[in-house]
């Protein structure tokens, strides 16, 4: 048994994703559990740089986590041969290049979703790393939640039959930012700065439906403004002039019909802050981020419509919560450890950048049905 090191550049990592899920929850706690455990009995212990162009914040939070190095020039620590992978989660408006840079240099390449704007950049982006032989991937968290990975075991062992809907809700009240802080940056109801709720969630539902549930095959999208004017961290007024909301159906692969709301003007009364209820010829379920409950056909009551009397029977009492039989863990670092894994010793490996222009392709369509009215045919990327 060996040590063997790891050098990674990670850029982005000071806003809320970059630093929560990835930095914190991923690369430190790897970082803290002593590597990652391969197949030959050595450790992959990670080595990281986090590099940011304000570097009195880099500084600060390199200290506070007892990260060894840091910096601001991202061209040096690129040209450094000793680092191997670099990982993005910054703007979107700036992924697509410097990934494209990052694989120039010859460096592995993994980076949040989306991988672009434009299809046609997110499509060149994939063709390019796959020519140059260097490992790619984007992140598809949402798999690896436990809510998820018990809908994908009551998929595989049969438990659905031939499933016949998929019906999904997401979002909360992301507060406007006059009268209480909001909780997500202002960027993202503002279009030149690439944000807006079908560009980042319609990526989400492509690798959700297609590795659970069918691989999409048309998509009806209508999306919406519903708060038109915003308050940023500043404190000053802006025009929010993309969409907050967006509310789509999608066709699937052996006729499954998808319906998923994104919103982040709507206030929760459910489960979790994301629900997908699945139903089936012999079963249904509902799960959350972490839990799911199923209802098979041999439990399902018998209710008739008498809109004259109030409701006597708990709909919600005869549903089963399927049980946490396997350890879960924080969903971005399951698939670090993957990725980093795959870097390291070619293990399987199926979420390349492929993925993420399959995501940015959704999106565009998504947005074209809302434009046009219409529905649209998704057709097979070529790369």
């Amino acid at each position: 048994m060996a040590d063997r090191r790891l050098g990674l550049i990670m850029h982005g990592v000071t806003g809320r994703m970059g630093y929560n899920q990835h930095l914190v929850r991923s690369i430190l706690a790897i970082r803290d559990q002593g590597g990652i455990a391969l197949s030959n009995g050595d450790r992959l212990v990670v080595d990281p740089i986090i590099v940011g162009r304000d570097a009195d914040k880099i500084e600060r939070l390199a200290k506070k986590h007892d990260i060894k190095r840091w910096g601001s020039d991202l061209d040096a620590a690129l040209a450094n041969p000793d680092d191997t992978v670099f990982f993005d989660a910054g703007t979107t408006l700036m992924r697509a290049s410097l990934i494209e840079k990052a694989l120039a240099a010859g460096k592995h390449v993994y980076c949040e979703k989306p991988t672009s704007d434009s299809l046609d950049v997110a499509v060149n982006l994939a063709k390019t790393a796959r020519a140059s032989g260097l490992k790619h991937g984007v992140v598809q968290d949402k798999l690896f939640l436990p809510g998820l990975m018990k809908l994908k075991m009551l998929r595989d062992s049969g438990f659905f039959g031939k499933i016949l809907s998929v019906r999904g809700e997401f979002g909360y009240w992301v507060f406007e930012g006059d009268w209480q802080p909001a909780q997500r940056p202002s960027w993202n109801y503002r279009k030149a700065d690439g944000g807006g709720i079908i560009l980042d969630m319609l990526c989400h539902w492509r690798y959700v439906l297609d590795n659970l549930f069918g691989e999409v095959q048309a998509v009806s999208c209508l999306g919406a403004t519903h708060i038109p004017e915003r308050v940023d961290e500043k404190g000053n007024r802006f025009k929010a002039d993309t969409d907050d909301a967006a509310y789509a159906t999608f066709e699937l692969e052996g006729g499954v019909v998808a319906q998923i709301n994104s919103s982040w003007t709507t206030r929760v009364r459910r489960d979790d802050l994301v629900t997908f209820h699945v139903d089936g010829t012999h079963g249904s379920a509902v799960a959350g981020l972490h839990k799911c409950w199923s209802q098979h056909r041999v439990n399902t009551p018998k209710p008739v419509w008498n809109p004259d009397q109030p409701q006597t029977m708990n709909f919600f009492a005869d549903w089963e919560e399927v049980p946490d039989n396997w350890p879960a863990q924080n969903g971005f670092k399951a698939q670090w450890e993957m990725f980093l894994k795959h870097v390291a010793e070619d293990a399987p490996w199926q979420y390349g950048l492929e993925a993420g222009a399959k995501g940015v392709q959704l999106a565009e369509l998504g947005l074209k049905s809302w434009a046009e009215r219409r529905w649209l045919d998704v057709p097979k990327l070529e790369f």
